[in-house]
């Protein structure tokens, strides 16, 4: 019933459906099969009741692929906690236990209800709720974002850069990893957000693992005094990995 209530087609990752742009095949396909791999952690979150049989679920994915099924699953029970407040909190419990190993990728995807729960969020990981909003927002609704439209007005101080990080993460994905198109999206924006942007997409282009050594070389070439923003979302990512 979940599943039936909650779940998303199949098409709703899907690069052409999506209207992304600049990839090669070779980074098309591999786009699509993380959108996969994303996709089937969220329905196993919703389909699964038990913390053992959703983590045997997104075991079963291969290892490349495996923490964007986590990150889905994340999403998912994120989404049962918003809507089910007097249940156990699925998404703590997840956690603690078979998450444990995926931790940042799960804390970025606990979008669903930040703002109610922003109090009992971990002081230092919880910051990555905001990145996970921002990162669904670019990715599911890019054409508000991508010509450098301002931060949403409920945000202020430190969420705002949050929402560029999550921002910047899901232009990697929009713009196909297309360095020339990416560095042509940045430069919409004004130049004290440029930084938390290129650090999302130095997270996106190390943590899918995908584009060229030399594309990478471009990258921080085009980060110009961005240069240790971007460093710094390559390192999150290879933490992470």
């Amino acid at each position: 019933m979940r599943r039936r209530l909650f779940g998303m087609q199949v098409g709703e990752t899907k690069y052409v459906q999506r209207g992304f742009r600049g990839a090669t095949d070779e980074v098309q396909t591999r786009l699509e099969r993380i959108g996969a791999a994303f996709l089937g952690g969220y329905h196993a979150a919703l389909e699964h009741d038990t913390q053992a049989d959703l983590a045997s679920a997104l075991n079963s994915v291969e290892l490349e692929l495996c923490g964007f099924a986590f990150e889905g699953a994340a999403m998912g029970l994120a989404l049962l906690d918003f809507l089910t407040p007097w249940r156990r909190e699925c998404t703590g419990k997840f956690l603690r236990d078979a998450g444990d190993s995926h931790a940042y990728m799960i804390w970025a995807r606990m979008s669903f209800g930040f703002r109610r729960r922003q109090k009992k969020l971990d002081p230092l990981l919880g910051w990555l709720a905001f990145d996970g909003w921002d990162f669904h927002e670019g990715f599911f609704h890019w054409p508000k974002y991508i010509a450098g439209q301002p931060v949403p007005q409920k945000l202020s101080g430190y969420e705002r850069r949050g929402f560029d990080q999550g921002l910047g993460r899901s232009f990697w994905f929009v713009n196909g990893g297309n360095v020339e198109l990416i560095a042509q999206t940045i430069s919409h924006f004004s130049a004290d957000r440029q930084s938390d942007l290129w650090s999302g997409i130095g997270l996106a282009a190390t943590y899918a693992g995908i584009i060229s050594e030399t594309s990478l070389g471009e990258l921080r070439k085009r980060a110009g005094r961005s240069q240790p923003q971007l460093a710094q979302g390559a390192a999150f990512a290879a933490r992470a990995r």
